[in-house]
């Protein structure tokens, strides 16, 4: 049994007019694709209607449309009041309440209407496929179809395959995806899909270096921007998405994985949505906002002082050679010995490990001993680490040499692996898992993420732009300081680091 989704009179189906069911309409019918609309409450198919219409006419305006488009595009919206009406669609895709049992008395209900092969879509984020098909006479034609909002910005979807989803249904979703603009992306169903499985790293890591008062949120923010090239910050990103909405994706796929140490939630945001601190919406979160704009501390003032000699550890080589270059540019007075004078300040470069346990592991004093991540470069911002005994003399030279070529630089606590290297190793390590799952291809994975989470990279792409076995040491050296099974490096990337190819590296 097959569909043709690229055929002329292809009838779409939309259960459910909200923000999603209008936005797939828009796409829809742009797409070249007759669009049915229902909605079980009263009017709202024709506010769906006249607020499509609405958005294809600003097309217009904006010179991204021509008038012929346009009302071709309009023509193709129809309301049905009943979901009988519904018999001619080839597809139908619901976007209605997140509950199963609406979902599975909804797809029961449009079995006995539509044809034998017309798919049965949902527009699920947070509910087994598997689960809304296993009510279905016919299972195998229903599948997910994941979009984001908005639609019509958000060009990606997620096609989801749940246990018993034929292929022919799985490939017709593929090609009316790409016929209404969007990229596709093909996953197993299972929770979080790829893009909110992926995503698990970014916030959970972030909350936990707060968790442990390494830092402050603007910390860990401008970092994570400055350093690590993301557009925004995690808590910047929890406060623009609601942090009513992303503590309960948090805790949802953190108990769909039967508690699965990775996407562990942090009692941080329990708090918080307790307080009603859910971020931009309602003016204020981790930041507060004042006209609609985050009221951000400024940066922290570079210490005034008269710089002893700075000693930089030769364990890592390369790191070592690149922080004694930048501060040799700016003119900081350098310890040239095999060991450090007395009076030096000694800099180590680590990969997954605090300060402290560089400083013994090195035979330094750690009382004038700081640590500083050299993983993404020293161009853009810098991180410098003390152990709990650093003296503050230490500290501010440390931290005057840094930025004395006007770099800015962020102080924190000791911390197994800094900020960056934490969030981006795990965010590495839980996308390798999705691959060592079989949940979607490499190529997916990465498609993915870079479409729908804005990562610089994808998170294969990240590990292999900064080195596997580079991440791997990250993670085996916080997973031996901490003792948290959360760190423990997935096989797809062990594997992978340990014989020298890509993460992007599929296996035969």
């Amino acid at each position: 049994m097959t569909l043709d989704a690229n055929r002329p009179d292809l009838v779409l189906g939309v259960v459910g007019t909200g923000a999603m069911g209008r936005g797939i309409a828009q796409i829809a019918a742009l797409g070249g694709v007759r669009v049915l609309l229902h909605d079980a409450r009263e009017g709202a198919a024709q506010e769906a209607h006249d607020f499509v219409c609405k958005m294809v006419d600003r097309l217009v305006e904006k010179g991204r449309l021509d008038q012929a488009g346009a009302t071709a595009a309009k023509d193709r919206l129809a309301i049905v009041s009943g979901t009988g009406d519904l018999a001619p669609a080839h597809v139908v895709i619901e976007a209605i309440v997140e509950r199963l049992d609406a979902k599975q008395a909804l797809f029961r209900e449009l079995e006995s209407i539509v044809a034998p092969d017309a798919i049965l879509a949902t527009n699920t984020s947070s509910l087994s496929v598997t689960a809304i098909a296993a009510g279905c006479e016919r299972p195998e034609r229903v599948a997910g179809f994941h979009f984001f909002n908005p639609v019509p910005l958000m060009k990606l979807v997620e096609v989801a395959t749940a246990i018993r989803t034929a292929e022919w249904a799985a490939d017709a979703l593929v090609a009316l995806a790409r016929r209404m603009g969007h990229t596709p992306v093909v996953c197993t169903d299972s929770p979080g899909f790829i893009v909110n499985h992926a995503g698990r790293g970014f916030g959970t890591e972030a909350l936990r270096l707060l968790g442990e008062a390494v830092c402050e949120t603007i910390d860990i923010d401008r970092v994570m921007r400055e350093a690590a090239g993301f557009r925004m910050g995690p808590f910047e990103l929890l406060d623009l998405t609601g942090l009513d909405v992303s503590h309960h994706v948090m805790e949802s796929i953190y108990e769909q994985y039967y508690q699965e140490p990775r996407f562990r939630p942090s009692y941080i945001t329990r708090q918080r949505v307790a307080a009603g601190l859910f971020g931009r919406k309602v003016g204020t979160g981790f930041y507060p906002y004042q006209d609609g704009r985050p009221q951000q501390p400024p940066e922290q003032p570079v210490p005034q002082v008269n710089g002893l000699p700075i000693w930089v550890s030769p364990s890592d080589e390369e790191a070592g050679r690149s922080l004694r270059a930048v501060l040799e540019q700016a003119g900081v007075l350098l310890d040239d010995g095999g060991e450090p004078d007395p009076d030096s300040v000694c800099l180590v470069t680590p990969l997954g490990q605090d300060a402290t346990s560089a400083a013994l592991d090195q035979g330094l004093d750690p009382s004038r001993t700081l640590a500083v991540d050299t993983l993404f470069g020293l161009e853009r911002r810098r991180t410098l680490m003390s152990t709990p005994v650093t003296s503050v003399e230490a500290r501010n030279i440390a931290h005057a040499a840094l930025g004395r070529d006007g770099t800015p630089v962020t102080v924190i606590r000791d911390s197994a692996g800094f900020i960056a290297q934490r969030i981006v190793a795990t965010i590495v390590n839980i996308g390798c898992d999705i691959a060592q799952q079989r949940i979607a291809t490499p190529q997916d994975i990465e498609t993915a993420v870079k479409l729908g989470l804005g990562y610089p990279h994808g998170p294969l792409g990240f590990g292999d732009a900064l080195g596997p076995r580079r991440i791997l040491r990250i993670l085996e050296n916080m997973q031996a300081y901490y003792g948290d099974p959360r760190y423990r490096p997935s096989p797809w990337l062990k594997r992978r680091a340990m014989l020298g190819v890509p993460l992007t590296t599929g296996e035969n």
